[in-house]
């Protein structure tokens, strides 16, 4: 069964049904799904059942009967009360709450290989969630009741908004006016000391007297601007991070143009995290530094201490990893975007074997995919409020950085996509071949400590644990709770959320959770109690940033993270 026929046989779960189809409309497609006799009869009977009593209660409204008047509906699309006090609004709503049931359960009853049927469920879903009454002013009470009271002011304001968002080429998720880079969002103080063509080298300014000799060196992601880790100087990373005397230094990645399109994976390795290290060495005048990935950061810090521990160097003193793959076995909602033929289609395209040259990954590219991978709260709810109702998002700093996207070159991208995340090559010690050196992660000597966020859904904690296997040192695994970003982003202060730890490392991650203590609060104070003693012996604070050699460029945060796509 091919990925077409599977979704030209998809009943759509929109208005129309919502609107009254019979279930003979929901179920006419359904000769070329591979759907066991039982079950498909099953889903059926329940549709037949329940459409059937949703028909009959709207009758007893229409005939006076308040008693049948339906409570508000969980599903917070649907949660006020003009949607429950409208009787047609109501039906709708009902009605796609169960033509979307149906649909889902229907794909989770098709007979598939694993990775088919979760392209199922996601085309499913993204049409089910497209096809909410809710996304249509015409079907949506609140937004006709908005526009009512503001005698249509509502409408023309979001018409404003659509073009708004049409000329930038994405949805607004806040209000972009509020934020600008270096004056309310990554304001941390510092100095570019060094910069080439890949990235700039921000040192913050310490905010101890006396720091420990050991500096510490961050590896954000190069799909994302480094000030995710300093948005605010109350949920800064980096900022606590200097706050406990630990001399920080950060890659600021370039977001690249044109000129840098031929850049490869062995180019962002050297050029990257290996030149910072080195960077980072001669200024300090320290062999052995602390280091942090966060997400694909982390993969190429990795990558880059197994280079140099091919070369007969070992400069980590420690590595953190936050939500970091090593072993890619496990990628979650990811997996359905990957296979031979997308990524093949991926390097004739933009990678090295384009024909006419290689192109760039687009960074608008990746924030609508990512944004697809929670639509309901990352793209239709915006369409609703933006669009239908004319309001404006409210401020919020992670949404503005996440609407704060960059380019990756071709070459480097597509080599990334092969290696790990369809061929999971990187695990295995001496498969790969990086910047001229055979790469095996357990030739890392330093101990590690791994972080995983508990509902992740771009990199799975279970997936997270999995580098465990991978590292030969002393390792530490530490769960937090929420998301990719949001469990990441979780500083002492605000006393939420919780995290769980577990001295002992089983080879399974859920035996691992099964016997871990969990704590209220953030899981910071853990990892700097874990950092201290690898920072070393305190001496007095730099007066200035950089050195005599690596003086400082300009003000953090620098030009780089400023370019727009």
């Amino acid at each position: 069964m091919t990925d077409k026929t599977t979704l030209s046989s998809l009943p759509l779960a929109g208005p129309a049904q919502a609107l009254g189809a019979a279930a003979k409309g929901v179920f006419k497609s359904l000769a070329g799904l591979n759907l066991p006799a039982t079950q498909l009869a099953q889903i059926q009977a329940d549709y037949l059942k329940s459409a059937a009593e949703v028909w009959n209660q709207s009758l007893q409204r229409l005939r006076g009967d308040d008693a049948a008047r339906p409570a508000p509906l969980a599903d917070r699309r649907f949660g006020s009360t003009d949607w429950a006090s409208n009787p047609a609004a109501a039906y709708t709503a009902q009605m796609y709450l169960l033509n979307a049931r149906s649909l889902l359960q229907l794909a989770e009853s098709v007979e598939a290989d694993a990775k088919t049927k979760a392209r199922i469920r996601f085309a499913v879903q993204q049409w089910v969630d497209m096809a909410s009454p809710s996304n249509f002013l015409a079907l949506n009470p609140d937004a006709l009741k908005k526009a009512l009271e503001t005698q249509g002011e509502s409408i023309t304001t979001g018409m404003q908004h659509l073009l708004q968002d049409l000329q930038k080429g994405h949805v607004s998720q806040t209000d972009e006016s509020v934020f600008e880079v270096g004056r309310n969002v990554a304001t941390s103080e510092g100095a570019v000391v060094f910069e080439n063509e890949l990235f700039q080298l921000i040192e913050y300014k310490p905010l101890t007297a006396k720091v420990h000799e050991r500096p510490m060196l961050f590896v954000p992601p190069c799909i994302n601007k480094y000030y995710i880790l300093d948005l605010q100087p109350e949920n800064s990373v980096i900022r606590y991070t200097v706050e406990q005397g630990h001399r920080t230094f950060v890659v600021s990645w370039a977001n690249p143009d044109d000129s840098l399109r031929t850049k490869t994976w062995d180019d962002y390795i050297e050029q990257g995290p290996i030149a910072a290290i080195r960077a980072v060495q001669a200024i300090t005048g320290q062999d052995s530094i602390n280091t942090l990935g966060f997400c694909v950061g982390g993969t190429i810090l990795s990558t880059a201490l197994a280079v140099l521990a091919a070369r007969g160097e070992q400069p980590a003193h420690s590595v953190t990893l936050l939500t970091t793959l090593l072993d890619f076995e496990n990628t979650g909602i990811l997996d359905i975007f990957i296979d031979e033929a997308s990524v093949k289609l991926r390097d004739i395209t933009i990678g090295a074997e384009a024909p006419g040259g290689p192109g760039m990954l687009k960074g608008k590219e990746l924030a609508t995919t990512f944004s697809f991978l929670r639509p309901n709260d990352l793209v239709w709810n915006y369409v609703v409020g933006n669009y239908l109702k004319g309001e404006s998002p409210p401020p919020f700093d992670l949404l503005y950085w996440n609407g704060d996207s960059t380019n990756l070159p071709g070459p480097m991208y597509c080599w990334y996509l092969r290696h790990t995340y369809l061929t999971n090559e990187l695990k295995q010690p001496g498969r790969l071949t990086v910047c001229g050196e055979k790469v095996d992660l357990g030739a890392i000597e330093a101990p590690f400590f791994v972080y995983g966020s508990r509902e992740d859904h771009i990199v799975p904690w279970a997936a997270a644990y999995a580098s465990m296997p991978l590292i030969s040192g002393k390792k530490t695994f530490v769960l937090g709770a929420s998301g990719h970003i949001a469990g990441v982003i979780n500083p002492p202060a605000k006393g939420k959320r919780s995290y769980w730890t577990n001295g002992k490392l089983p080879a399974q991650a859920d035996d691992w959770f099964k016997g871990a203590a969990e704590h209220p609060g953030s899981w910071w104070p853990t990892w700097s109690e874990w950092l201290k003693p690898h920072g070393g012996k305190l001496v007095n604070a730099p007066k200035a940033p950089g050195s005599a050699k690596f003086k400082a460029i300009e003000p953090a945060p620098g030009r780089y993270v400023k370019v727009k796509v």
